[in-house]
């Protein structure tokens, strides 16, 4: 006898009906439903394609963004061509997030990560060739995977105490309605205060009034129940945005990215030219970077990319009800190697590491459970390689909108740490504050892994942690020393 799983998070083996008797038997599910356990998750189909969708609008900015950063990089004199830059960015994100849909089964979607992608930009290429900082990528990507299947990367994420866990889920709510906010101008930085409400102390501009509006219809949709309360804001936004650019006639550099505006042509060609162009330990040489340059390069990718990417499959898993009792994800290690080689995937396309993003949530939020909608977030990466002009349409301050109200949702789980026991809330309040505060996921991190284990220890419990939180303690230790540690090594 088999029965369909219903404990939440189980994903291994097949769903299948209970068919005791005749009498007793289900209606057949449809090949979809069989192989994602969409029924067996308490989702459907539409909420699957919703998500999917919703997951892909607030991503989109990736496919615009990523060869914006990646086409500063100098190589021998010459900038990147941002055409074959664009293909590589919608090409590796469609391949991973499809990968993570199908073979995973979550709900989230991976594209070039902007840290890894800075990183390359500013640090590595000035001191190799491109082949060489795609090398540099797909060695930091196949070193995750080997951590993934030795079951090491899932070990760590299961011996991560509960409480941590649903503190990195708040930590990264609080992470993307910062970023929402700064990148729909509603919150800026540079004046006379670290933050300021908008550029000089007040809002201006029609695009911050785009997203409020975006953001106040979603949030009242959301109190009403309607079914894709996200995606109905996101569209409305667009619309929004569109009518109030023509009638307003405004400059397209009052948007943060491009006028939200119908392109002439919605079509342009595919230009693979940065494809399979990878030298894979050519920056390990006296003709890159260096052995001890490039082996620290490559720790800082690791180290960003596992703990990036863990917190966040943590955090929007929990949030789509995926993990156990014990905040533990069965069948997570298909998901946590697929992410591992998107590192690798992001190099021979040249495209930068890919690694697992927050906007994942917007989707869940919308109903996502399965990686059908992963699926549908990049077959649509895969369309962009011919309709990247329509990726623009939608603004970053629409998109932004619904980052900030995956933020509110993300606050839930505050309720299940105990603020009254010092010995969790300290470690849990680093966790949470300095996520948004540092403007990075592995600092939030690891300024609670550390201080839970110093306080355990502090308190007479030190074998309590356990022997992986005091390596992760020592690792995270190395990571906030890391300038001292170069400048002792003479990296520069």
């Amino acid at each position: 006898m088999t029965r369909i799983p219903t404990e939440p998070g189980t994903t291994d083996g097949p769903a299948t009906d209970d068919a005791l008797t005749p009498s007793a038997a289900t209606p057949r599910k449809n090949p979809l439903d069989t192989y994602f356990r969409i029924s067996a998750r308490g989702s459907s189909l539409g909420n699957e394609l919703r998500g999917g969708l919703t997951t892909f609008m607030a991503m989109a900015y990736i496919v615009l963004l990523n060869p914006v950063i990646l086409s500063g990089a100098d190589v021998n004199g010459l900038k990147l061509d941002h055409a074959q830059l664009t293909t590589a960015t919608a090409l590796a994100a469609a391949v991973t997030t499809i990968l993570m849909g199908v073979v995973g089964n979550v709900p989230l979607a991976l594209a070039a990560g902007l840290s890894v992608s800075g990183a390359i930009s500013a640090l590595v290429v000035p001191h190799t060739t491109w082949p060489q900082a795609m090398g540099l990528c797909v060695v930091y990507g196949l070193l995750i995977v080997l951590l993934v299947v030795s079951g090491l990367r899932e070990k760590i994420m299961n011996g991560i105490p509960l409480p941590l866990k649903h503190a990195i889920t708040i930590g990264i709510g609080l992470f993307v309605t910062v970023i929402g906010l700064y990148k729909a101008g509603f919150v800026h930085t540079g004046g006379p205060t670290p933050l300021s409400l908008g550029p000089y102390g007040e809002l201006a501009g029609w695009p911050v009034l785009v997203f409020a509006l975006t953001l106040l219809t979603i949030f009242v949709l959301l109190a009403r129940k309607v079914r894709g309360a996200i995606l109905i804001g996101i569209a409305g936004g667009t619309v929004l945005a569109v009518v109030v650019d023509a009638v307003a006639d405004l400059p397209a550099r009052t948007w943060s990215s491009s006028a939200p505006v119908w392109p002439g042509s919605p079509v342009s060609a595919p230009d693979f030219g940065l494809f399979g162009h990878v030298d894979l330990f050519g920056a390990f040489s006296g003709q890159g970077m260096g052995a001890i340059s490039a082996s620290v390069a490559v720790f800082t990718l690791v180290l960003a990319g596992f703990f990036d990417a863990m917190a966040t499959i943590i955090g929007v898993g929990t949030e789509a009800g995926l993990a156990d009792g014990k905040g533990r994800m069965p069948g997570l290690s298909k998901a946590l190697l697929v992410d591992g080689a998107g590192g690798a995937v992001g190099g021979l396309a040249g495209a930068s590491g890919q690694t697992v993003f927050v906007e994942s949530a917007t989707g869940v939020g919308d109903g996502a459970r399965t990686g059908l909608a992963s699926t549908v977030t990049g077959l649509l990466f895969a369309a962009m390689l011919f309709l990247s002009p329509v990726a623009a349409i939608v603004p970053v301050e629409v998109a932004s909108a619904a980052l900030v109200v995956i933020g509110s949702m993300m606050m839930s789980q505050a309720r299940h740490i105990d603020w009254a026991d010092r010995e969790v809330a300290v470690p849990a309040f680093l966790t949470c504050v300095l996520m948004p505060f540092t403007y990075s996921i592995t600092a939030g991190v690891a300024a609670g892994v550390i201080s839970y284990t110093v306080i355990r220890a502090g308190a007479g419990k030190w074998r309590e942690p356990g022997p992986l939180m005091w390596i992760l303690t020592a690792l995270f230790t190395v990571y906030f020393a890391l300038t001292p540690v170069k400048a002792w090594l003479g990296v520069h």
